[in-house]
């Protein structure tokens, strides 16, 4: 007996709109069982992880801090997944953006005038571009699968800001601690009034209104789209293939490379061994919960956002370790593809030994 997956002729738009919400309750349930299988209450738990982080008066604006390098690296990916173009190296290009962001505080201490700011900012984005340019290159060279190329470049980026912050780069006066030295004044990225938000949310909502108005209103998001669908028909409309993949790869890196100088230069105020979390790989999460828009990624991130603050409180609360929060966002990543899988196809059971196509031999004799 072997399961076959048969491509549906038509699918239902509704079910489309809904598997999103499906996934989401599906992962709920299926954290119920967890819980219950470790020895937790099921219901304190889920109740620490998903409400009581919106409870909290400074809930609020933590959730924003956490979303914003999430809702970042998810816009960039999406461009790249409409392209089928497979970034899975968001986290190397994040920690990318993060040493290139951080060479001006760190080497030159004493520039702390408002201009290290745009520096900063600007070093950020390309370092991130040009690291996800490697895998981009490789492929259009060589036709090197970019799931595996960028995906290894993420731990080489990994080790090389470990290697920066213990060695080279790590503070003199931090007590052998691996860490830089603080950034301050310019080198900090301002508040928002009447918040403890950084201005990066700003760059999220820019970041999620120019991405929709490319793909909804540009040649330039035409062409992802008819290239993504249909390759065949992207090149006899004479778009290039190549330029596709090297420009989402560009700008997912610029994105995700913005996120890593935006998190050290905000939240972190430091560059360290490790500046991510994981936003990276959280970011293709986002990125499918929010269907590759723009406008369902910010409150998908705003989502995934929550569960690392509902992570964190379980934390404390009942002393389960943090890597919960990676097994709820795998659940969820799980729960959206099956969804999305069922929508554009059916499961069919043939016997071993049986042709595949022997049902429609027999009706046709």
């Amino acid at each position: 007996m072997r399961i076959e997956l048969i491509r549906r002729p038509e699918h239902s738009r509704t079910m489309v709109v809904l598997s999103p919400i499906i996934a989401i309750a599906l992962t709920v349930i299926a954290g119920f069982f967890v819980f219950l299988a470790i020895g937790v209450d099921p219901l304190q738990a889920l109740y620490i992880y998903f409400i009581e982080p919106l409870t909290a008066g400074w809930s609020i604006e933590a959730l924003f801090v956490k979303a914003v390098p999430i809702i970042l690296v998810a816009v960039g990916l999406s461009l790249c997944y409409l392209a089928n173009n497979w970034n899975i190296g968001a986290e190397g290009q994040f920690a990318a953006g993060a040493i290139a962001g951080s060479v001006f505080p760190i080497l030159v201490p004493g520039w702390n005038g408002p201009e290290v700011m745009v520096a900063m900012l600007v070093m950020g984005v390309l370092g991130g571009m040009l690291y996800a340019a490697i895998p981009a290159l490789l492929k259009i060279r060589f036709g090197a699968n970019e799931i595996l190329t960028s995906l290894m470049l993420v731990y080489v980026a990994q080790l090389f800001l470990d290697w920066l912050a213990r060695g080279p780069w790590r503070n003199p006066e931090g007590h052998n601690f691996p860490d830089s030295r603080p950034f301050d004044g310019g080198q900090v990225l301002p508040v928002l009034v009447g918040s403890d938000v950084r201005i990066s949310l700003v760059f999220a909502v820019v970041a999620v209104i120019v991405a929709w108005f490319v793909l909804r209103r540009t040649l330039t998001g035409f062409q992802i789209s008819v290239l993504g669908q249909a390759p065949r028909a992207g090149a006899f409309a004479g778009f290039s293939q190549n330029r596709m993949i090297l420009l989402t790869f560009l700008v997912s890196g610029g994105l995700a490379g913005l996120a890593g100088i935006c998190e050290v230069a905000g939240p972190i105020g430091m560059l360290r061994t490790t500046v991510s979390p994981g936003y990276g790989f959280t970011g293709i999460i986002v990125a499918f919960l929010g269907r590759l828009n723009p406008i369902g990624i910010f409150f998908a991130g705003l989502l995934l956002a929550l569960s690392y603050l509902g992570g964190e409180g379980m934390q404390i609360a009942l002393g389960i370790s943090d890597q919960i929060t990676r097994v709820f966002q795998g659940m969820l990543l799980f729960f959206v593809l099956a969804c999305d899988t069922l929508i554009y196809y059916r499961i069919r059971f043939v016997r071993t030994g049986q042709h595949p196509a022997g049902e429609a031999k027999h009706g046709r004799a």
